[in-house]
C-alpha cells in the first residue's frame, strides 16, 4: 500500500503564547488517536505552533483504511435453528444485518451453549474521504481554558483565518470553521506574505523563506544561540528563566535578540523587583556579571530580521524606563508604609467572602502556629518571634509594589521588614512561609518559617474544605494541591517528623468550628481532608519507586507521620525479595480477616488454656514489648522485625486451634487474641493488600 504526508495546519490570529504549546500537543495527540482509531497507519509525526499556527506534519500515512475481519456474535443455535434443522427468520435476519450469507454463519460454544458467528469483512476506506469526514471533529475536540466564539457556532482559542489540508500534494477540502481547506498559507505578518504549499514535506522550508520558522525547537535554540553569543561578546551572564524561554519561543516566528540599557540609578532597588518589572511586564532577560550583581542592562527577542534594531532598542528602553519608574514610585511609597499601618489595612480585605478578612485569617494563622510552636518545644525567644512573624506575615498584602506584582508577596515582606527594623528571623519567616512555592522549590530553612508555613497552608486548605471548596478534577484555583504537597514535604524534614498530621487538621478544623466558620460536618470534612492528603503521599511514594500495593498498605495504616509511612514502605519494598516475607504476610492476613469478627470482644488472658493459645499470647506481648523499643529508637526496620517475631506462633496457633468453635466465649476470646495482634501488625500496615504473584 502506497504511503503519503499529511499536513494540517490551523491558521488564526495570535494565540497567547501561554496557551500554544498545549494546544499543539492536543492536536497532534488527538489527530494521532483519530488515525489510530480509524485503522489508518502512519509512520511518525511531527508538530509545529507559533503564534499564528499550529500544525501537523504526518509522515507515511496509508492512502486506505486497514480491511477489519471480525467476528459477529448472533442468537443461541436454539433460536438460529428450528425444529427441522432448518435457519429460523432470526438466523436469516442475523445474516442479511451482517451482509453474509445465511450459510455462512457459524457456531462457536460459550459457556456451555452454541451461538451462531458471521464473519463479517469491513474494506477500509479511502483515506482522503475519511479526513473530509472526521478531522472538523478532531480540530474541534481541542480545547483551551477560554475561547471565542466567531462565525456562528465555532469556538477556538481565536479567530481561524486559514486552513490548509495536503495529502502529500493534493488537497484534502475539509470545511471547518466557516473555511474549506486548501494549500495557501501565510508568512510572517510584516516580513513574509501568501504562498501555497505545493506538498506536504515543503511545509517547513517554504515558510522559512517567508520568515517563520514553525519548529519551536529550532526557535528555541535559535534563542538560546543568540543569547551565548551575545554572552560572549559581552562577557555578559544572562540567567535563562525556563517559563521565560518558553513563553518567548511562542511569541516569535522568527526570534533576534538585541539588548538595550536602563539608568544605573534604577540598581537601588531590589534585585527581584527590577527582574520580575522587566520579566513580567516586558519579557525580557536580565544581564548579570560573574559575580551574580545585575547589570543596567536586558536582553529581549524582537519578531522579525535584524532591520532597525537601533529603533527597536530605543522603542524598548522608552517602554522599561516607565515601568521601572512606576516600581521605583511603587517601593519608594511603600517603605513610607509603618508595618503597622499596613496590618490594619487587612481588616479591609476580604480573604473569602464566606471565611472572613485577611486579618481574620492572620489571627487563625497566629494561634495554628503558636499550638505547633509549642509541640515542637520552642524557647521562649523563638516563640516571641514566631508570635510576631505571624502577626505580620501578610502585611506586603497591602501595598503597592505587591498590589502590582503579586508574584513578589513574601520576598517584599522580608525586604520591607529588614527595612523597617524588624529582627532577621521575624523578616525570614515572612518570606519562607511561602515555601515551597513549587514541586521543585526549596524548604523554610528556618523553624519559626517552617512552623509559619505549615500553619498558613493548613488553615488555607481547612477552611476551603469546610466551606466545601475542594479541587475537583484538573481545576485547583485556591492552589490547595499545592499547598497540601508543600505540608507533606514540611514534615518529611526531621524537624518536623515528631508533628501528627491528624492532630494539625483537628487544630485547624476546631479552630474553624469555634468561629462559626464550618459550613459542612466537621467529621465529614475531616475525612475529605484525610483522603486529600492520602492522595499527595501517595504521590510521594510513586515518585520514590514505591510499589502500587505497598502504598496501599502503608497508607491504610494511617498517614499522620508521612516520614514514617516512607520509611514504612521503604522496609517492605526491602522485605519483598525474602522468601520467607510471603509466609509472614499470610499469617498476618489470616489474624486480619478473623480479627473483624472480634465484635469489640475484651481479651481474657487467664482464659487462654491451650498451649498454642498461651504461646500466641506470649509472643504477642513479647512483640508489643520489641515494638515500644523500636519506636523510641525511630528504627522502622525493628518495627517490622517485632511483628514477624510473632509469626510462627501465628502458624501454630491457626495449625492447632480451632477459633470459630461453638463455645461463644471460648471463640469470642481467641478473636480478641486476634483483635490485639491485628491493632499492632495495622500500626505498621495492612499487610492484605500485599500482592504476591
Amino acid at each position: 500500500m502506497n504511503k503519503r504526508d499529511l499536513l494540517v495546519e490551523i491558521g488564526c490570529e495570535e494565540i497567547p503564547a501561554r496557551f500554544v504549546g498545549d494546544a499543539v500537543r492536543q492536536l497532534g495527540q488527538k489527530l494521532a488517536d483519530w488515525l489510530n482509531e480509524q485503522r489508518i497507519s502512519y509512520e511518525t509525526y511531527h508538530t509545529y505552533a507559533t503564534p499564528r499556527r499550529l500544525a501537523v506534519h504526518v509522515h507515511g500515512v496509508a492512502e486506505r483504511q486497514a480491511d477489519l475481519y471480525e467476528e459477529v456474535k448472533g442468537p443461541a443455535e436454539r433460536i438460529a435453528k428450528t425444529p427441522d434443522g432448518s435457519w429460523s427468520k432470526a438466523a436469516e435476519g442475523f445474516a442479511r444485518k451482517q451482509g453474509v450469507a445465511v450459510d455462512d454463519l457459524v457456531f462457536k460454544e460459550i459457556k456451555g451453549e452454541n451461538y451462531v458467528f458471521a464473519k463479517v469483512h469491513h474494506e477500509g476506506a479511502d483515506t482522503v474521504r475519511q479526513l473530509q469526514e472526521g478531522l472538523p471533529e478532531v480540530l474541534q475536540a481541542l480545547h483551551f481554558p477560554k475561547t471565542m466564539r466567531w462565525q456562528g457556532r465555532t469556538r477556538f482559542i481565536r479567530p481561524v483565518r486559514w486552513l490548509v489540508c495536503l495529502f502529500d500534494d493534493a488537497v484534502v477540502p475539509v470545511e471547518w470553521a466557516g473555511l474549506t481547506a486548501g494549500r495557501k498559507t501565510r508568512g510572517h505578518r510584516f516580513l513574509g506574505h501568501e504562498i501555497e504549499i505545493t506538498h506536504a514535506a515543503e511545509y517547513v522550508n517554504a515558510l522559512k523563506q517567508q520568515y517563520v520558522l514553525v519548529d519551536a525547537t529550532e526557535r528555541r535554540e535559535l534563542i538560546l544561540q543568540q543569547l551565548r553569543q551575545l554572552q560572549e561578546q559581552r562577557g555578559w551572564v544572562i540567567p535563562v528563566d525556563p517559563g521565560l524561554l518558553e513563553e518567548v519561543t511562542y511569541l516569535v516566528e522568527y526570534p533576534t535578540a538585541l539588548y538595550g540599557t536602563f539608568n544605573e540609578e534604577f540598581l537601588t532597588l531590589p534585585k527581584e523587583v527590577l527582574i520580575t518589572t522587566m520579566r513580567e511586564h516586558q519579557r525580557y532577560f536580565p544581564v548579570e556579571d560573574a559575580d551574580g550583581h545585575l547589570l543596567p542592562y536586558f536582553v529581549t527577542v524582537r519578531n522579525g530580521d535584524d532591520r532597525y534594531l537601533q529603533t527597536v532598542v530605543k522603542g524598548n528602553e522608552k517602554v522599561l524606563r516607565a515601568r521601572l519608574a512606576d516600581a521605583r514610585f511603587f517601593y519608594e511609597e511603600d517603605l513610607k508604609q509603618p508595618i503597622g499601618q499596613a496590618v490594619a489595612k487587612l481588616e479591609q480585605i476580604v480573604y473569602q467572602e464566606n471565611l472572613g478578612s485577611v486579618g481574620d485569617r492572620i489571627r487563625r494563622m497566629a494561634n495554628l502556629a503558636s499550638a505547633i510552636g509549642e509541640r515542637l518545644n520552642l524557647e521562649q525567644k523563638e516563640l516571641q518571634q514566631l508570635s510576631r512573624a505571624a502577626q505580620i506575615a501578610k502585611f506586603d498584602l497591602a501595598t503597592q509594589m505587591v498590589g502590582e506584582f503579586p508574584e513578589l508577596e513574601g520576598f517584599m515582606g522580608r525586604t520591607y521588614a529588614r527595612k523597617a527594623g524588624e529582627e532577621e528571623a521575624v523578616a525570614e519567616a515572612i518570606f519562607e512561609h511561602h515555601l515551597p512555592r513549587f514541586a521543585s522549590d526549596k524548604l523554610p530553612q528556618t523553624k519559626i518559617g517552617g512552623i509559619l508555613a505549615l500553619a498558613d497552608k493548613l488553615d488555607a486548605i481547612c477552611s476551603s474544605f469546610g466551606i466545601g471548596i475542594q479541587p475537583t478534577g484538573s481545576q485547583d484555583p485556591y492552589g490547595l494541591r499545592r499547598k497540601a504537597a508543600g505540608i507533606v514535604q514540611i514534615l518529611l524534614s526531621p524537624a518536623y517528623r515528631s508533628l501528627s498530621l491528624d492532630e494539625l487538621l483537628e487544630l485547624s478544623l476546631e479552630q474553624l468550628e469555634q468561629a462559626g466558620l464550618l459550613k459542612q460536618d466537621r467529621a465529614g470534612v475531616k475525612k475529605d481532608l484525610t483522603e486529600f492528603f492520602s492522595l499527595r503521599i501517595k504521590t510521594v511514594l510513586q515518585e520514590e519507586g514505591i510499589r502500587y500495593d505497598v502504598i496501599d498498605a502503608v497508607i491504610a495504616s494511617g498517614i499522620s507521620h508521612p516520614a514514617e509511612v516512607l520509611e514504612k514502605a521503604g522496609v517492605l519494598m526491602d522485605q519483598l525479595s525474602r522468601e520467607s516475607f510471603k509466609q509472614e504476610v499470610e499469617g498476618f492476613t489470616r489474624v486480619a480477616n478473623l480479627a473483624a469478627k472480634a465484635d469489640g470482644a475484651e481479651l481474657n488472658k487467664e482464659a487462654l488454656t491451650e498451649p498454642a493459645e498461651q504461646a500466641l499470647l506470649r509472643a504477642f506481648e513479647e512483640a508489643e514489648a520489641l515494638w515500644e523499643r523500636a519506636a523510641e529508637q525511630k528504627d522502622p526496620a525493628a518495627l517490622y522485625s517485632a511483628l514477624a517475631h510473632m509469626v510462627p506462633e501465628i502458624h501454630r496457633f491457626f495449625d492447632e486451634i480451632m477459633v470459630m468453635v461453638d463455645d461463644p466465649a471460648v471463640r469470642f476470646n481467641r478473636l480478641a487474641l486476634l483483635a490485639g495482634i491485628m491493632r499492632l501488625t495495622r500500626r505498621f500496615a495492612s499487610f492484605e493488600y500485599l500482592v504476591f504473584a
